[in-house]
């Protein structure tokens, strides 16, 4: 649905550096965000009823997959219908003999376009007997190798050539993220863009080549354990409270947070939802609320979102729920385009999605394609804080995705075909990142095929998404996810990593599976959880005795056995510590 929306503003979009790197050379995160960007804006391009990008020849089209194929993000036919609808569109253009024409082109051309599409299926590992590939490679014949090899993968003598390379690259590229059409720079060029992307892609695997042979070697470290606990009452839950939103004011740049010296919409929209869960602020933190509101305001698009180039999904989810918590009236209007954005982010018909597709329902981070389910479960808190209704069709398609990040065979009818072997779903009840995919592994069955490995803070998002979504505590889905968590429950670690050889990666995303514990807890409205071994657990004392042993004398937090997923930077560590402690006060008894 987004893409028709996203079409409107590209013609006029200005040529400008990338924010922050104008001056300096980019990393290869950066690189990354940055590759994103140019992605999305190639994937609104396709035209909606061919499934062809360009003018939908052979040639654009497969300029287009070798630029997604060949990107960080690797895609192929199952990651959706921008992948697999240009595939079936391109078969549709090869003639009986093989080849792939285009328009008025000449044998030696017909050849050359024949093996770029064949460069395309070769990328996307489209290949075997039988299919495009197959006769494409019987046109070519022994012509085959000499032109493959002439659309082969570049590559850079150094990091430092990559690096400039990638800087002229951003330098030239629109604020859109596309490319503009030769010397004339007369508007967004898709042949241009998709060239461009496999170059900064190149230059990318250099830079990250380059960094990791100079990072040193990785070794397991021992994890620090964590302070002892015990039970928190209110009065040192506000306290807490205090010096830790003094920690984020004292922080501030004009009412915006970030890390590495760089502001970050998303970082900033999250502490401004953690200063607003205090139940109050001082002077000076009032000022850079107010500053960080207006902030959050400017950055709002024609097309509703929120943010400062990237993570679409992230930051509006984050930016609609700290101006709905701030509850300014001036906002109401701005939250309803943010809601309304986030509805047609979700993966459904609009975007060639349908009901069997495993990514249906989903939502990422509005920039990789790859919907998922901690993306997910925040635009569904953040729809919800901006007044769509229980039954609304955004829920109800969100409930198969959720269903399908569940390791419940009952609901769960994935069954994927990956390069490791066939991907199924477990009956554990809980949750994992994906379908098809966990942050924390696989089992591995007998048979060969794999499991996605459940995991505590991703159980916690498929609870939370759950009640959003409209179930009920007696719902089957939910009393799975119930059951995984009680026979899980602990304040020690994010469960489920226990078969890593890593010892701190039970600490990976610690602050976030607290943040979701409590707001899926919460909501689920269970003041007591009962353990496997018969324990009863008042998580709200429990969790806030835990968050306070946990705060650091200047009133920060971090996560010290591991920095992954941004919980090694403070003021986003900070931010989770404190929405998580408003949480453990219980519903309607923090002061607004």
């Amino acid at each position: 649905m987004i893409a028709a929306l996203l079409l409107a503003g590209l013609t006029a979009a200005p040529v400008t550096p990338a924010a922050g790197m104008q001056d300096r050379s980019p990393t290869a995160s950066e690189l990354k965000t940055e590759l994103d960007l140019s992605l999305r804006w190639l994937r609104s391009v396709q035209d909606a009823e061919t499934g062809g990008y360009g003018d939908g020849t052979a040639r654009m089209t497969a300029r287009a997959l070798i630029a997604f194929a060949r990107s960080p993000r690797a895609y192929r036919r199952a990651d959706g219908p921008f992948v697999a609808r240009a595939l079936d569109h391109l078969a549709t253009l090869q003639r009986a003999d093989g080849a792939f024409p285009d328009a008025d082109l000449q044998r030696r051309p017909i050849d050359l376009n024949t093996a770029l599409v064949l460069t395309a299926l070769v990328d996307l590992s489209e290949t075997g007997s039988g299919t495009p590939h197959a006769r494409a490679l019987a046109y070519l014949g022994s012509r085959a190798d000499a032109s493959l090899s002439f659309h082969g993968r570049g590559h850079f003598e150094s990091a430092e050539a990559a690096r400039a390379a990638a800087q002229r690259l951003l330098g030239e590229r629109s604020a859109d993220g596309s490319w503009p059409d030769g010397f004339l720079k007369q508007g967004p060029s898709v042949l241009k863009t998709a060239r461009s992307i496999v170059e900064l892609t190149d230059a990318w695997r250099a830079i990250a080549a380059e960094e990791k042979e100079s990072a040193p070697p990785a070794e397991p470290q021992a994890a620090q354990p964590l302070p002892p606990l015990t039970e928190a009452d209110r009065a040192r839950v506000a306290k807490a409270q205090a010096r830790g939103a003094a920690f984020l004011v004292a922080g501030a740049s004009e009412g915006r947070w970030g890390a590495m010296g760089r502001d970050d919409a998303g970082i900033t929209a999250m502490v401004l939802g953690a200063l607003l869960s205090t139940g109050s602020l001082d002077e000076a933190g009032r000022v850079q609320l107010d500053r960080g509101l207006s902030w959050l305001r400017v950055l709002q698009k024609e097309d509703g979102a929120i943010h400062d180039g990237a993570l679409a999904n992230y930051v509006t989810s984050a930016s609609i729920l700290a101006l709905a918590r701030a509850g300014r009236p001036e906002d109401v209007e701005r939250i309803s385009r943010a809601r309304a954005f986030l509805e047609r982010l979700q993966a459904d018909e609009g975007e060639g999605y349908d009901a069997s597709h495993h990514y249906y329902g989903g939502v990422g981070y509005g920039g990789d394609e790859r919907p998922d389910l901690s993306n997910l479960q925040m635009a569904l808190e953040a729809l919800a804080a901006a007044g769509l209704e229980e039954g609304d069709p955004t829920f109800q398609k969100a409930l198969r995705f959720l269903e399908r990040a569940q390791n419940r065979s009952e609901s769960n009818d994935l069954a994927l075909e990956a390069e490791g072997g066939r991907i199924v779903s477990g009956n554990d009840g809980g949750g994992v990142y994906a379908p098809g995919d966990s942050k924390a592994g696989f089992v591995e069955l007998r048979d060969g095929e794999r499991v996605p490995r459940s995991y505590g803070s991703m159980t916690y998002a498929l609870l939370k998404g759950y009640l959003f979504a409209g179930l009920d505590r007696e719902d089957a889905r939910v009393e799975a996810a119930w059951k995984w968590l009680r026979e899980n429950y602990t304040l020690d670690v994010n469960p489920g990593f226990e078969s890593s050889a890593d010892p701190r990666a039970a600490y990976q995303g610690l602050y976030y599976y607290f943040y979701t514990m409590a707001r899926a807890l919460d909501l689920y409205g269970e003041d007591t959880v009962v353990d496997v071994a018969g324990t009863e657990h008042a998580w709200r004392a429990e969790l806030a005795g835990r968050i306070i042993a946990m705060q650091r004398p200047d009133g920060s937090w971090v996560n010290e056995n591991s920095p992954r997923w941004w919980e090694g930077n403070p003021v986003l560590a900070t931010a989770y510590a404190l929405l998580t402690l408003e949480a453990t006060v219980g519903e309607g008894e923090a002061q607004h």
